[in-house]
Order: structure tokens, then sequence, then C-alpha cells
């Protein structure tokens, strides 16, 4: 792992330097342009006021969104080899060859 180093980023409008190793960077950017976009969509509505406000409900619907593509994730992986199987009966009917 690599040495971190001072990063600076910008959200709503106000710089923050973050230890990040190099190999992160990008993720890092992505990830403060993604919360600095979240902020000023949700200041922008004027339903919620205040720097800390704003952080707090984006954090909450981050979060959120997050649980619910674990949750996905999960559904997909019990159910995705039972549906493999049935994709490959259904092609070995139509191709009339018995599956081993």
């Amino acid at each position: 792992m690599s040495q971190s180093e001072p990063v600076r980023v910008s959200i709503l409008g106000k710089e923050y330097q973050i230890a990040c190793p190099p190999e992160e960077r990008a993720d890092l950017f992505a990830s403060a342009s993604l919360i600095d976009e979240r902020m000023r969509e949700l200041r922008d509505t004027g339903r919620v006021v205040g720097a800390e406000r704003i952080a707090v409900m984006v954090a909450l619907n981050l979060a959120h969104e997050m649980l619910e593509c674990q949750e996905q994730l999960k559904r997909a992986e019990q159910t995705g080899p039972a549906r493999i199987t049935a994709i490959a009966d259904r092609i070995e009917q139509s191709l009339g060859t018995p599956r081993s």
C-alpha cells in the first residue's frame, strides 16, 4: 500500500485537505464530486438550510441508496444460480441436448 499524500477537494465551495494514497485519488475526487453535486442540488431546492443539515441529509440519502444496492445484490446472489440453471435448461431443450 502506498503512502498517503494530502489531496485538496472542494465541497459546496469549501476546501478540504484529505490524506489519500495515490492509487485512490480518482475515487476520492469522484466521491467529492458526487457529494458536492448532491449538496448543491439539495441546497438549491431551498427546503434545507445550512451546510451541516445539507451534509447530513445527503449522507442519509447516500446511505439509503447504498443499502438498497446491497439488498438488490443479495437478492441477485440468491436467485442468480437458479436463474442460470433454468436458462441453461431452456437452451438445452431448444437444442435437443440433455444436460449432463
